[in-house]
């Protein structure tokens, strides 16, 4: 028996999560239209069984948090080195946050881990390269460049709030500028402004892509029949759809808390339940 070093094997289970089983995998199918989608309506039960279910997948791939552990730790560690270092304390919460803008990118290697744990029984981390050959890859593509540019322009929106408030002069030390935000009426002012755009954006992603990444990766579909699709699911389920954006909203404070190490746990939960409750909400 050969004994291959880690950067082998670790080509090898790659490339061998990527092998289709005929050609025809290759081949493009139809778009799926508007009109073959069904959007069902939700119940707090189809949200439990979501998040059962993604804690039952988190806890049988644990190896898809090796990646969260490293990522996100670091990630919060060099911020807060570039707020005190560089000069962008002041935007350092809206960067934070605007991670959750972009999460339902990032957790679409994780919904094509539950994916394929629906249909073997079981998966593993290289299961998430599965998004490579996707039913719709290049509206996944086009979706996740709408999203990253939604995080800019939240980014400069809150560039701009603080310039209003508390701005333009950068603050001299953290100390300052929490005692500026909290005790003062332009802190207040950028709290309240800050917390209010910051909920809009919030709600605008999550009427866009609650569903989306999940339907373009089973199914043939372009990238606007993906959002269209995601807004009637919101819309048909405004209810559960509030709760479901107060579980991920909750479930991210509580990971960013301490040092983003929670994330390790929340994002992985959050990413595979996303999957589920689209088989609960859409059928094609």
């Amino acid at each position: 028996m050969t004994i291959r070093n880690p950067i082998e094997w670790g080509w090898d289970t790659v490339r061998n999560s990527l092998v289709v089983e005929s050609p025809i995998a290759f081949q493009p199918a139809q778009p799926v239209t508007d009109d073959r989608i069904l959007v069902h309506r939700l119940e707090m039960a189809d949200l439990r069984e979501a998040l059962a279910k993604g804690m039952a997948d988190f806890g049988s791939g644990r190896t898809d948090v090796v990646f969260h552990c490293i990522l996100y730790p670091v990630v919060g560690l060099l911020l807060a080195k570039l707020a005190f270092g560089q000069g962008i304390l002041p935007i350092l919460f809206p960067l934070c946050a605007g991670f959750a803008l972009v999460g339902p990118l990032a957790a679409v290697g994780l919904n094509e881990m539950s994916r394929q744990r629906e249909r073997t029984g079981a998966m593993a981390w290289s299961d998430a390269f599965g998004v490579l050959r996707a039913a719709s890859p290049g509206g996944i593509l086009q979706l996740g460049v709408v999203m990253v540019g939604i995080f800019v322009v939240w980014m400069l929106v809150a560039a701009v709030i603080y310039a209003a408030t508390l701005g333009p002069d950068l603050p001299t030390s953290a100390v300052g500028f929490a005692h500026d935000v909290l005790t003062t009426a332009a802190g207040w002012g950028l709290i309240v402004f800050g917390c209010g755009v910051g909920f809009l954006f919030a709600v605008l992603v999550l009427s866009i892509s609650v569903v989306s990444f999940p339907l373009l990766l089973e199914r043939p579909v372009t990238a606007a029949t993906a959002i269209r699709t995601s807004m009637r699911v919101v819309a048909a389920n405004k209810r559960m759809m509030a709760v479901w954006g107060l579980i991920v909203v909750a479930g991210l404070v509580a990971g960013s808390v301490p040092l983003l190490l929670g994330l390790t746990v929340a994002l992985p939960v959050l990413g595979h339940a996303t999957w589920h409750l689209y088989r609960r909400a859409v059928s094609a």
